[in-house]
């Protein structure tokens, strides 16, 4: 049976758990909002309530964690990358509904309480926009998640990376002087904005892998245009993007720092649907959901394509210190000394903005930054360890790459430890019972506090 599987059930499920924090002071899409975002960026799914100058509250942080991720997915973190695996190798077409419950509305959307998040931001940005497009090409949609500068009432202009599938439908379109229509969805069920953040094959329709995540509860409508969009979308802009205007666009990207201005293509508005009560969703750009959703889906690929290596690896972590973009850390069980340098070559093969590999030992925790840096201190010998590629291809964030021919720099380190030694020689003392006499310092701590509270 089909459901009603979009942001309000989502946000239902976690207002029942305690888990969605909502706020009623008063704040406004200028700044203050950003502000929010980034001050609460730990503290899980956050509503606010009350937008000034705009009718719609503003919702972030619903992906904001890995644990948030499983939960939107029906899972826990261990099964994460099955269920994503296989809703990419089995998509499912979802069903078609008839009914929705959207009020049809004019181009203007001058009522969406679009955030301004940085200083020096071209204006005001919607950054969860999940772009629906046909492809002529392949015949299929395409679901990808494009930045929308708002121009003026009626246009914005569409953040896109050349080569990636919305530009390549763009530019078929475009080099037979015609515009691409296109649907964008506002708020929408967690699965299908990991779908559409997911790096699917050219011509799948990332909807299927939705409606496989959801496991086939996912319904969508069909719109005037033809696009077929998720029949529980929060708001749902329907338009053009024209082939013959374009804008200068300036934004933060997940790195956290301005990316070079762009010439953009602009989206012509041609009518807004919304839901009775709806949300707006927001996503502070390089915060911790930005990198999540970006990062999580590449992590598990890095994983696969290691482990095929290099079967005896554990775990693979996109870094926080690295924006969840340019560092990993490799935790294996080495069995030869080659291991190390195969699966950092892996690593760099299957995601090409990698810039640094550290490879780790099984007791080293690889999202623990004093722990790798233990492994790098006490493992790691630069003269048989270090890995230098010099000119590879690299990514078109970092500003101290060759941003013209996209050109970096790679190192790896293999910061295991030697096999000619003993391994008792770089063995962690362990004191036995250390956790259960933690457990019971700090309930005894907690007690102390709770009566010194109470005096």
């Amino acid at each position: 049976m089909v459901v009603d599987n979009g942001l309000g059930s989502f946000l239902k499920e976690l207002r029942s758990r305690g888990m969605l924090k909502e706020i009623s002071l008063p704040l406004s899409p200028r700044f203050e909002v950003a502000a929010a975002e980034q001050h609460l960026s730990d503290e899980g799914p956050v509503l606010l309530n009350r937008i000034k100058g705009y009718d719609i509250p503003v919702v972030f942080n619903i992906v904001s964690s890995k644990e948030l991720y499983a939960l939107a997915l029906g899972t826990d973190i261990e099964g994460v990358q099955q269920i994503v695996r296989k809703a990419v190798s089995e998509p499912l077409r979802p069903q078609r509904s008839k009914s929705h419950s959207w009020k049809r509305m004019s181009n203007d959307c001058s009522f969406l309480p679009v955030v301004t998040h940085f200083e020096k931001d071209q204006g005001p940005y919607i950054t969860s926009s999940l772009v629906i497009a046909k492809n002529e090409q392949t015949g299929t949609q395409n679901l990808s998640v494009h930045r929308l500068l708002r121009l003026d009432e009626s246009h914005f202009a569409v953040r896109m990376v050349e080569g990636r599938h919305l530009h390549r439908a763009f530019s078929l379109m475009k080099e037979k002087g015609k515009d691409l229509p296109v649907a964008i969805v506002i708020g929408a069920h967690p699965a299908v904005e990991i779908a559409a953040s997911y790096q699917a094959p050219y011509g799948l329709d990332e909807l299927g892998i939705a409606n496989a995540l959801l496991s086939g509860e996912l319904a969508v409508s069909r719109l005037d245009g033809g696009l077929e969009v998720p029949s529980a979308a929060e708001i749902v802009i329907e338009g053009r993007i024209l082939h013959d205007r374009t804008a200068q666009d300036c934004m933060v990207e997940m790195l956290g720092n301005y990316d070079t201005r762009r010439e953009q293509p602009v989206l012509e508005v041609e009518c807004v649907y919304i839901r009775p009560g709806a949300v707006f969703r927001d996503i502070l750009p390089g915060g911790r959901e930005h990198r999540l959703l970006m990062s999580y889906s590449v992590e598990m690929k890095i994983s696969r394509a290691v482990t095929d290596v290099v079967p005896s690896t554990r775990r693979v972590v996109l870094t926080d210190g690295g924006c969840n973009w340019l560092h990993a850390v490799i935790q294996m069980k080495k069995r030869l000394e080659g291991e190390p340098k195969n699966a950092i070559m892996a690593a760099f093969a299957a995601h090409p903005s990698l810039k640094h590999v550290v490879v780790v030992d099984e007791d080293i925790d690889p999202s623990d930054p004093r722990s790798v840096e233990y492994a790098i201190a006490t493992r790691f010998q630069a003269g048989r360890g270090l890995l230098i590629i010099k000119g590879a291809k690299g990514s078109s964030l970092d500003p101290s790459s060759d941003q013209e021919e996209l050109l970096t720099d790679k190192v790896g380190f293999d910061a295991t430890a030697t096999l000619s030694k003993e391994w008792s020689r770089f063995e962690k003392g362990i004191i036995p019972g250390s956790e259960a006499v933690a457990k019971k310092l700090q309930a005894s701590v907690g007690r102390k506090a709770t009566r010194k509270g109470g005096n």
